[in-house]
């Protein structure tokens, strides 16, 4: 019998687009509005109006110290955040690398840099900081004052901004993989204990598995082949299988399965995430499984820069 269910995996959209220009002001975003003024002399009287809101000694040296001053004071009537964003070179990259084009998930990938979660701010039409920040501070306050956001990187070039905000993935040692493996098994019996709804589909509480030193061999091979390649199915490289991987590496199986998941650096949010997806979650709690391995394995210049794989199995 084996067992598998389509690739999970999670991504983050970029945000709108603020333009200035002698002609208007627009604000492109799914979740923002969109406001037009049509004459010149309108518009520059509205400018005009928005940069003496700020203090003339507002410093305009650095975009991101300015939007820093921003999260520290906060904007929209909400308090701001004691911690700053820090920039540094690889989201001046990421930033960089977005103003080429296209979304900010492709630049990301088209660097070596992979990301926690990320965010995105671009504005254009204007050279006048006082005017940028208060678009900023009024059009992307949710963005700035995100405390899970640690990172800021810009770039600039004539009358526009590319600023990117995120944190960093933050992958585990591969000289922790016994911690990561109990951990793992840890939560995969915690639910496995109680009954639970996966999709349309009861389980009753399963029996706690144990972990199999062959069977994590098994998901390293996968972990390690998907990493490769940048590829994120249950079909290997070689054309096989999870079943046919569990028999290679010696385990004489009467059932198996596989859970794969890529791009999530925490064990936490991984086994998280197979329990949110029905396919994932009816394998976890199968009670025809009693063994499993796990293994991850972390290439950063492949597409989701960290590849985990799970295999289930029950001897003969």
């Amino acid at each position: 019998m084996t067992d598998q269910t389509n690739p999970l995996i999670l991504g983050v959209s970029p945000r709108g687009t603020v333009q200035i220009d002698s002609m208007q002001i627009r604000m492109t975003s799914r979740s923002l509005p969109v406001l037009t003024i049509g004459r010149r002399p309108l518009l520059l009287l509205v400018l005009s109006a928005l940069s003496c809101l700020l203090p003339i000694g507002y410093a305009a040296a650095d975009l991101a110290d300015d939007i820093n001053a921003i999260r520290s004071r906060g904007c929209e009537n909400r308090a701001g955040l004691e911690e700053p964003l820090r920039k540094t070179r690889a989201f001046d990259e990421i930033a960089r690398e977005w103003s080429r084009g296209g979304r900010l998930g492709e630049a990301i990938q088209r660097t070596e840099h992979r990301l926690a979660n990320s965010s995105s701010m671009h504005v254009q039409g204007t050279k006048d900081e006082r005017t940028l920040l208060k678009v900023i501070a009024e059009n992307y306050c949710d963005i700035v004052l995100d405390a899970t956001f640690t990172h800021i990187g810009v770039h600039r070039d004539g009358n526009e901004a590319w600023i990117v905000v995120g944190t960093p993935l933050a992958y585990p040692s591969p000289g922790t993989s016994a911690e990561v493996s109990a951990r793992a098994l840890e939560l995969v019996n915690a639910a496995r204990a109680q009954a639970r709804q996966c999709g349309n589909t009861a389980f009753d509480a399963a029996p706690p598995l144990t972990l199999s030193p062959v069977l994590e061999r098994a998901a390293l091979a996968h972990a390690k082949d998907m990493a490769a390649h940048s590829a994120f199915e249950h079909i290997a490289s070689d054309g096989s299988r999870p079943a046919d991987r569990v028999r290679r590496a010696g385990y004489r199986w009467r059932a198996v399965g596989e859970n794969i998941a890529a791009g999530t650096a925490d064990i936490e949010t991984v086994v998280q995430g197979w329990l949110d997806s029905p396919g994932h979650c009816a394998k976890l709690m199968g009670k025809q499984y009693e063994e499993m391995g796990i293994a991850f394995h972390i290439e950063p210049k492949s597409k989701q820069a960290i590849y985990w794989a799970q295999v289930f199995a029950t001897k003969r």
